[in-house]
Parts: structure tokens; C-alpha cells; sequence
């Protein structure tokens, strides 16, 4: 049924499947690249460890709920915001999430986190090819991926909370295969929207940005559940 879809749909688009792909990851990366510079200028310039001085908790509340009200406020209203604005804060939450970021470098030493990246790039990258080029349908892991992100987010709350003694290695393993799954997902999800949108350019260019943010998360998590693996702590 998948296979036959995309013969229907593969020509239906003003620009072409893998071109509409490439460009979708193009403002991913272009995400990433944003929360890498923020984080090592925010890191080299001290401006975080100033910040964190100044407001301690409130400020890492502070940040943290503006991060969550953008991806709230861009997922809900998608739809009816302009292209320009989804990009904007699309690239507003890469910018916050840098400063989240850059209080990683006071944790943990560069080279854990260098071959954390390594390591999450490549695991991103092969469930990437995985989710775009096979022909199986993945529509059904969206169900099973979304209550096994429930199930890690209860789980790592009530850990956090009364402090169970749930195994932190299995837990990252857990985290690292669901968002690897996701990625799939995600990746293959694409070309639903395109098959969808392709006789919308504005529409279809919104769901691109939706898109690379969902990868965004994918990408950031698998990082942080790999840099809960092999990090080493500064001394």
C-alpha cells in the first residue's frame, strides 16, 4: 500500500521528493549548527556561568519553559503561522536550547562529549537512510513510539522524584533505541508530507520546518542519552 502511494504521489510535487528531503534537513542541520555555536560562545565567553550566577534557578526555569512554549506554540499553531515565522522560531528554539547546551561543557569533558556527537551522528544517520529508503510502511511504530516515550518520560520523572534505582545504563539504552526509532519515523514521515502538501508550496515548506524540528529532537536526544553513557565528569 506504502509502495503503491508513493508511485502515485512521487511526480505530484512542484520540486522533487529528494530535493523537498534534502532541504528539510538542511534547516535541521542548519539547527544544529545554531545550538553548537551558541553553546561554545555562551560556554567560552562566560556568559552562562554569568547568567547562572546572577539567576540560578529562576533561570534555568525561565529558559526551560521558553523552550517548551515555543515547540508547544510552533506545533499547535503551525498551520496558521507564515513560513517566515515558523523558521524564526524554529531557530529561536535552537538558539535557547544552545544555552542549555553550553552548561554541558561545565559537566563534562570535551573529548566525552566529542565522541558522544560522533556517536549520535552516526546512529542518527543510519536510522535516517533506514527510514527513508525502506519500503516498509512505518505508520504503525507511531503509536508504539509515542507510549514508549510516555513510559521513559513517567519513568525518569518518578526516578528523579523518589529516586528508584532504575538502572541508568538500561535507561539510556532504552532512551537512545526509542529515539532511534523515531528517527526512522520521522525520516519516512517526509515524504507523507510531501506526497501531502506537494501542490502547497506554503504549506508543504511548513511541514518542513515540523519536520526538521521533529528530527532536531530526535538527533539532540539520541546525544544526550549516548552522553548519559560514556560522559566523563570534569574534576
Amino acid at each position: 500500500m506504502y509502495e503503491q502511494e508513493q508511485r502515485q504521489y512521487a511526480y505530484g510535487g512542484v520540486e522533487t521528493l529528494n530535493n523537498y528531503v534534502s532541504k528539510t534537513f538542511g534547516w535541521m542541520f542548519g539547527g544544529l549548527a545554531l545550538t553548537a555555536a551558541v553553546a561554545f560562545l555562551g560556554y567560552a565567553s562566560g556568559l552562562t556561568w554569568n547568567l547562572l550566577l546572577s539567576g540560578g534557578t529562576m533561570f534555568l526555569l525561565l529558559i526551560t519553559f521558553a523552550e517548551l512554549g515555543v515547540v508547544m506554540y510552533l506545533s499547535a499553531r503551525i498551520h496558521a503561522m507564515q513560513v517566515g515565522t515558523a523558521r524564526a522560531l524554529f531557530f529561536v528554539y535552537s538558539a535557547l536550547n544552545g544555552l542549555v547546551f553550553s552548561m554541558y561543557f561545565f559537566l563534562f569533558e570535551l573529548s566525552s562529549m566529542a565522541l558522544a556527537f560522533v556517536a549520535a551522528a552516526a546512529y542518527f544517520g543510519l536510522m535516517a537512510v533506514y527510514g527513508h529508503f525502506t519500503k516498509r510502511d512505518l505508520t504503525s511504530w507511531g503509536r508504539m513510539l509515542s507510549m514508549g516515550l510516555i513510559a521513559l518520560l513517567v519513568v525518569g520523572m518518578f526516578s528523579m522524584l523518589f529516586g528508584f534505582g532504575f538502572s541508568g545504563v538500561l535507561y539510556s539504552a532504552l532512551g537512545i533505541a526509542l529515539f532511534l526509532g523515531l528517527t526512522a519515523y520521522d525520516t519516512q514521515k517526509l515524504k507523507d508530507y510531501y506526497f501531502a502538501f506537494g501542490g502547497n508550496s506554503e504549506m508543504a515548506a511548513k511541514a518542513s520546518i515540523f519536520g526538521a524540528l521533529n528530527l532536531y529532537l530526535d538527533f539532540i536526544n539520541i546525544f544526550l542519552f549516548v552522553l548519559r553513557l560514556v560522559g566523563r565528569n570534569r574534576d
